[in-house]
C-alpha cells in the first residue's frame, strides 16, 4: 500500500527536501503546511494516512497541533519530527494523541512504517 502522508514543519528547505526524499522512496506526499492552522485544514481536505508534524512551529507547538487534530477527530496517524532527541519530549510524546516520534535525520519510507507498524 502506498502510503499518502502531510508534511508540518515551518522551515520550508525541509519540506522540500523531506517531500523530494519521502516522495523517491514511494510516499506520496499530498500536501505541506507551516502553520498549526494550515495543518488542520490540510488534513481535513486531503484525508493522508500519515501527518510528520514537527514538534515546533515557530511560535507554535506541534502538540497542539496534534491535539486539535485528534479533537477534530481527524484518523490519520501523526508522527512527531524534529532535530532534537526524542527523549527530550518523552513525556509530552507519552501524552500526546501521536502514534510516535521520528528524528528528522532518520526520515524515511521505512522508518514511517515501522512506527506505524506496516513494515
Amino acid at each position: 500500500m502506498k502510503l499518502r502522508c502531510v508534511i508540518v514543519d515551518d522551515d520550508a528547505s525541509f519540506l522540500k527536501v523531506a517531500q523530494t526524499l519521502l516522495e523517491s522512496d514511494g510516499v506520496t506526499v499530498a500536501g505541506v503546511a507551516s502553520t498549526s492552522a494550515e495543518a488542520v485544514q490540510r488534513v481535513e481536505t486531503l484525508r493522508p494516512d500519515v501527518v510528520l508534524l514537527d514538534i515546533r512551529l515557530g511560535r507554535e507547538s506541534g502538540f497542539d497541533a496534534a491535539r486539535q487534530l485528534a479533537d477534530n477527530g481527524q484518523t490519520a496517524a501523526v508522527i512527531m519530527i524534529s532535530t532534537h532527541a526524542g527523549s527530550d519530549y518523552a513525556d509530552l510524546i507519552a501524552e500526546s494523541p501521536v502514534t510516535g516520534f521520528l528524528p528528522k535525520a532518520e526520515l524515511s519510507a521505512a522508518a514511517i512504517r515501522r512506527i506505524l507498524g506496516t513494515s
